[in-house]
């Protein structure tokens, strides 16, 4: 099918995050049939965005499996993709049940293909290096990346992820040798977790890479739902203490200055009458480091229908009042000494 195309309202590019299409059981599976991914793709496109984000560990592969039968070429979309390396955490990824994996030539290449069959293609857009395995040198990894992109896999190739330093390496080996230049970097990126900004912000900018901010809502974190360390999460959510991302998420934000910084971000936002997903949302947009002119974009995910589009809206929104502002820097300040880095 074509999908309804609309006009693109937002101040960035907004690009769908899929981590929680696949299937049920696996681990951050939320959506798991397929009528329900194409009518969140339907809301998507309907606000003029065209870009899926989705990765070879997500949902145990299953979800790159149900963006290929949803016919997403037809739809007018684009496809990203990621390799995470787990050998620099094999000893987590073995208790998890996750294959090790390197970003040695020959894993490059398997789980590449492995990616296009499961997303049923010959190429997608952009294919991220989703974390550093530093157990292979890089000049070993980029010119396997290399030959990979001039077997024509994907146009585009991003990394996600790396220290800053570890970026203007890159960069470097790959100008050195003539290889494809990263064009993209994923990273984390809030009103409460600004770690990117001192260096990898001006690091990108030299280079002319984009900015793919994941987490604008800290997974959920800056919607109210929790209100304390002693909150009971629903099992299976970003924050069960049961699952790898619960503990990621839970060592990431789950910290009493967070909490007390959240309380006066409410309390402002009630003043305001506004939401603290708009308030995190419409911050992303409007007052961080991201510009559309660098090609920066802001990854969103669903659950619902009605959470894509209620996002959406607020992407669509302009500025925050000036006190709302002044509230989120003096939040940030408390937690900065808390904050997790922005590197694996």
């Amino acid at each position: 099918m074509t999908a309804t195309k609309g006009t693109q309202k937002s101040a960035l590019n907004i690009v769908m995050g899929a981590m929680t299409f696949g299937e049920a059981g696996k681990e951050q599976a939320r959506v798991h049939d397929l009528k329900d991914v194409e009518a969140i793709l339907d809301v998507f496109q309907a606000h003029g965005h065209y870009e899926i984000d989705t990765a070879r560990v997500y949902c145990g592969g299953t979800s790159e499996e149900y963006l290929g039968k949803i016919s997403w070429q037809k739809r007018g979309l684009v496809m990203d993709t990621k390799l995470y390396p787990s050998a620099a955490a094999q000893v987590r990824m073995k208790r998890d049940g996750i294959a090790v994996i390197t970003h040695a030539p020959e894993d490059l290449r398997t789980h590449l293909l492995a990616s296009l069959k499961a997303l049923n293609t010959n190429q997608i857009d952009m294919w991220y290096l989703h974390g550093p395995d530093r157990t292979t040198p890089y000049e070993v990894t980029l010119k396997a990346v290399n030959d990979l992109y001039k077997e024509g896999y994907f146009k585009r190739f991003g990394i996600s992820n790396y220290m800053s330093w570890e970026v203007a390496e890159m960069v470097m080996i790959c100008r050195a040798n003539g290889y494809i230049q990263p064009t993209a970097y994923q990273g984390i990126y809030n009103a409460m977790h600004r770690s990117v900004e001192p260096e990898l912000f001006p690091c990108l900018r030299k280079f002319g890479i984009a900015f793919y901010e994941f987490n604008p809502l800290g997974g959920g974190f800056f919607t109210g739902r929790y209100k304390s360390l002693e909150n009971q999460v629903e099992p299976g959510s970003r924050f069960d203490p049961e699952k790898g991302q619960g503990r990621s998420y839970r060592q990431r934000y789950w910290k009493e200055p967070y909490f007390k910084a959240l309380e006066a971000v409410e309390a402002v936002a009630t003043k305001h009458n506004l939401t603290m997903a708009e308030i995190a949302l419409r911050w992303v947009s409007h007052h961080s480091l991201m510009k559309r002119e660098h090609g920066d974009a802001i990854l969103i995910g669903a659950s619902s229908v009605k959470h894509i589009e209620e996002n959406l809206i607020d992407l669509e929104k302009g500025p925050l009042p000036e006190e709302v502002c002044q509230v989120l820097e003096e939040a940030w300040l408390s937690v900065k000494p808390y904050a997790a880095p922005y590197f694996h």
